[in-house]
């Protein structure tokens, strides 16, 4: 990953390949035009003031997601400066750049200078939360995933991740801000390993790699693990997952990471879904839908993340993360529809879809966890295409048993610059999955499929355990370009909003 260093340097001086500063669209008494963001000053004083004008001529109007590249002027060690637009420029100037537009300007700029070995970043820096939000817009927006690449052809090429950053106006003595970076830091390389793991292709990425992968990065930061193999499974009577993973040769795995840091503090507990390949089972996906469906392990790559970024910031919180691991393949020991599974809660589900397996896995962990009494569980999940359709590629929609819980996760994705809308769990939807033949179908009404499948999980979590439920399907893996920190392919997609909800746990201020 890209290297941090908080500097108080001259940005005259700096010896980078660029120096990056921003730039926002005027309004009120700033006119209409270009206006060059606190933070430039020195730039647009070498310029002679006239900076905003060589911008718009070369066509720049601080518009979010643009970026504009000239010569450094003369004086400067740098050779070149790099104006990214920050949007509009806040009515209230003295509260500052929002953290979200921070954070996309970092990382659109971070992405703009592959190939470099250096920059200087002098955005907008007011305090420590401006400086934790540059600082992971340039961790989250260097990232590249070259595993499976020649990466010696593309660096002779200059595409390499950019390697080292400076964070002018950051304070590197000031504990607030050297919290702010630790924060940043840990937040975005355990983001960065989901994305990591979202992207691997699914020959290497199954439910025993996986939880091998769980096992070395618990030891490495002191996470109880335990991993529960299909003989465990069976034992303990987890129908839901071995059912799923009934028809792959790759057994599936139920890991449980445990950071604990006292007795006394509260219990947040993370559900994550684990397909590792999703197929639809003998409901067989239609060809152009399998193409992506390594990325159905996003749930858990989140909560796996989620869970060693609170151990790394030693988060006064016991956290718990449970990894529903399966593949779901067709095959003549696969799970048929028609079939009644008895799940680890003791309940049994008339299997309509092989393809709504996400929900059986989760079912499962959701009452594993709810057997421990948390404070609180959230569950994670690439779950259904119509969330998609109701809320589009960028938004995950939340569920929740407790309206009050629901409003608090989506004020905490908000805090942290993840797009989310609450969604409601209307109950005459439950209806829809009644069974003649079981106690429960995995399947109801096709209208409102995405809250149908929120009001199935709700049916696995104890009695009086606050709740909710991240259907992250649409923003999990983007198909399209990269935009602001987003990469295409996996997005670590809920990783920040859960680390968020820890700290707030920790804090007594959720639930």
């Amino acid at each position: 990953m890209t290297a941090l260093t908080l500097s108080t340097a001259a940005a005259p001086g700096l010896r980078v390949d660029a120096l990056v500063i921003g730039v926002a669209k005027g309004s009120g008494s700033k006119g209409a035009g270009l206006v060059v963001a606190p933070g430039a000053e020195a730039v647009d004083h070498a310029y002679d003031g006239k900076l905003a004008g060589v911008l718009e001529t070369l066509g720049a109007s601080g518009s979010e997601g643009e970026v504009t590249k000239l010569p450094a002027p003369s004086g400067f060690k740098a050779p070149l400066v790099v104006a990214v637009g920050l949007g509009a420029l806040p009515e209230d100037e003295e509260a500052g750049f929002d953290g979200e537009a921070l954070r996309k300007a970092a990382g659109i700029a971070a992405r703009a200078l592959a190939g470099s070995k250096k920059a200087a970043f002098a955005l907008p820096l007011a305090d420590a939360a401006d400086l934790g939000a540059i600082a992971e817009g340039v961790l989250l927006g260097a990232y590249s995933f070259d595993a499976y690449k020649d990466t010696a052809g593309e660096r002779k090429n200059g595409k390499a991740p950019l390697a080292e950053a400076a964070l002018l106006g950051a304070k590197p003595r000031d504990k607030a801000h050297k919290a702010a970076l630790e924060r940043a830091t840990a937040v975005s390389e355990e983001l960065n390993r989901a994305r990591d793991l979202i992207n691997t292709p699914p020959n290497d990425l199954n439910p025993e790699s996986f939880a091998a992968i769980a096992t070395a990065a618990a030891k490495e930061h002191g996470i109880k693990v335990q991993v529960l193999d299909e003989k465990a499974l069976a034992k303990g009577g987890y129908g839901g997952i071995l059912g799923v993973g009934a028809g792959s040769a790759a057994g599936p795995r139920l890991v449980k990471l445990t950071y604990t840091h006292s007795r006394n503090a509260k219990h947040l507990a993370l559900v994550g879904k684990g397909i590792t390949y999703d197929s639809g089972g003998i409901s067989l996906k239609p060809a152009g839908h399998n193409e992506t469906m390594k990325c159905d392990m996003s749930g858990a790559a989140a909560v796996f993340a989620a869970v060693v970024a609170s151990a790394r910031l030693g988060l006064e919180v016991n956290v718990t993360g449970w990894l529903a691991l399966a593949e779901n393949m067709p095959s003549g020991s696969a799970t048929r529809p028609g079939d009644v599974l008895r799940m680890f809660s003791g309940k049994t589900v008339e299997v309509l879809n092989t393809d709504a397996e996400g929900r059986l896995v989760l079912a499962d962990a959701l009452w594993a966890a709810s057997q421990e009494k948390p404070d609180a569980i959230v569950d994670v999940a690439t779950l259904t295409g119509a969330m998609v359709l109701a809320l589009g590629n960028r938004t995950f929609g939340v569920m929740a048993n407790d309206d009050a819980f629901r409003a608090a996760v989506v004020e905490a994705a908000e805090e942290v610059g993840e797009a989310s809308w609450p969604m409601p769990l209307p109950e005459h939807l439950r209806k829809g999955m009644d069974s003649p033949t079981a106690d429960i179908a995995n399947m109801g009404e096709r209208m409102g499929g995405g809250l149908v499948a929120g009001l199935f999980l709700r049916e696995f979590v104890g009695e009086g355990i606050t709740w909710a439920h991240l259907d992250i399907a649409g923003p999990a893996f983007n198909e399209g370009g990269p935009f602001g920190y987003t990469p295409k392919g996996g997005t670590g997609s809920a990783v920040r909003t859960l680390v968020r909800l820890a700290e707030l746990t920790a804090a007594g201020d959720l639930g």
